[in-house]
């Protein structure tokens, strides 16, 4: 429900003790490169760097005991490589290094595999921003009906707030993608005169950005990572939350695939629930919690923190998990996303013209002013409120309307067709924002 087994792989277990195990394995290419350590000891631990040669349950075992992780995978690969190479394994790096950088592996799969599905769901919405151009309904503000737009208007909304979070994906990258390695303080004192050139080259094996001072107590990127994972989080929880909104029963505009079966109530045969809505609402309610949390890591102590890598440990993976879940359940809602036109336009009839009010007021505003002509219309709205009538009679049985508009002009001013203002060329803008930005490139990677 809430996440994909694509994301839970890059963040479970066996995807993170990989990651360390690449950085121990980057880490040793890069000493033999720059002489610290002898070829052929460098050679076999980036053999035995892997999940196959690591005995998971016995380094369980002792990290019951030892209570950190890198510990006991150190001891794992030395027991793997042998004692001819054992004694260079994990030369002069330190637990935050590895936990650090190997958790930056993981994210930049992450954020691949997220880009991948926002990409995706930019190219779905442009379909059905296209396809509703022109599909009028009510706009409503404040739960109430207000004033017509287009149904493409309001996808082109959820489009271009999606193109921006697109952008900031790819903006946040730079400052996320930087490796670590600094040693206990970051000081990378172990490493002595050698220690700029390990960090760099050990880097460059992973292509990852060298930091301009060590990281260690500074988790901006990070938090700025959570917060970006957050707001496209929320901004699918608006689009859920509009569908579900749109599907009441009394309103009936908009309603997720039907499925046999799915939605079913256990006591009620006539529904059929939102179903796949619900987890994206609580999903990006859970990524509010976890922006927040990750607020807090900013506030460390000293040249390294107790508790605060303990947090992004856990508030990371889930939030990327969750947001990947989030993201997979629009996708299964959006491209069928059943739009039904007739009860948009019954919705548009329900308050016998009222919808259009504003455009009979300013349609009247240049003969008598604005003010008198808004007095008129409210008027006459709240006469055809109490008496159920049409607004059309009301209007034409008006003198003062009557002095100044023929029949043909009320119903020019009464058709919602005729009153969605820039709708279409917002909507036309947003798309080709689309075109420019994610356009064809997309649309042929997704279709490879």
């Amino acid at each position: 429900m809430f996440g994909s087994p694509d994301m839970a792989a890059i963040f479970g277990d066996d995807g993170r003790l990989q990651a360390w195990l690449d950085f121990e394995a980057a880490l040793a290419r890069a000493q033999a490169r720059l002489g610290i350590i002898p070829e052929a000891a460098s050679r076999v631990i980036q053999q035995k760097a892997r999940l196959e040669f690591i005995d998971q349950a016995e380094m369980q075992e002792e990290f019951v005991r030892v209570g950190f992780p890198i510990l006991p995978m150190v001891r794992q690969l030395v027991k793997a490589v042998g004692p001819e190479s054992a004694r260079y394994v994990h030369w002069g790096s330190t637990t935050q290094d590895v936990t650090d950088t190997g958790a930056v592996l993981q994210i930049r799969k992450g954020l691949d595999l997220l880009g991948t599905r926002l990409d995706r769901l930019c190219h779905v919405l442009a379909d059905k921003t296209q396809a509703h151009r022109d599909t009028v309904m009510v706009g409503r503000t404040l739960t109430q009906q207000a004033a017509p737009i287009t149904f493409g208007y309001k996808t082109a909304i959820w489009l271009a707030e999606l193109l921006r979070h697109r952008d900031r994906l790819r903006e946040v990258r730079p400052r996320v993608l930087v490796g670590q390695v600094a040693g206990a303080v970051g000081s990378n004192a172990t490493l002595g005169e050698m220690g700029a050139a390990v960090q760099r080259e050990t880097l460059k094996e992973l292509d990852l950005g060298v930091p301009a001072i060590a990281w260690h107590v500074s988790r901006d990127a990070w938090s700025e990572l959570a917060a970006l994972l957050a707001l496209i989080g929320g901004t699918l929880g608006k689009i859920a939350r509009e569908i579900l909104t749109l599907n009441r029963t009394e309103i009936g505009e908009l309603a997720e695939p039907f499925i046999h079966g799915r939605g079913a109530s256990s006591t009620l045969p006539q529904k059929r629930n939102p179903i796949t809505c619900q987890p994206i609402v609580a999903a990006a309610r859970m990524l509010r919690e976890k922006a927040a949390l990750a607020m807090d890591v900013l506030i460390q102590e000293n040249e390294r923190s107790a508790g605060s890598m303990h947090l992004e440990w856990t508030l990371l993976p889930e939030a990327f998990v969750i947001l990947d879940g989030a993201l997979c359940n629009m996708l299964s809602i959006l491209p069928e996303l059943v739009v039904d036109r007739s009860r948009m336009q019954a919705n548009l009839d329900l308050t016998k013209g009222m919808v259009v009010a504003e455009s009979v007021m300013m349609g009247l505003a240049p003969h008598i002013g604005r003010e008198k002509a808004h007095e008129l219309v409210y008027d006459l709205c709240k006469a055809g409120i109490e008496d159920g009538r049409e607004l059309r009679d009301l209007l034409i049985g008006d003198g003062t309307v009557r002095a100044h508009l023929a029949p043909e002009d009320v119903d020019r001013l009464l058709d919602p067709a005729n009153y969605t203002g820039m709708c279409r060329e917002m909507t036309d803008r947003v798309l080709a924002l689309y075109r420019a930005d994610v356009g064809n490139e997309t649309v042929s990677r997704i279709e490879d």
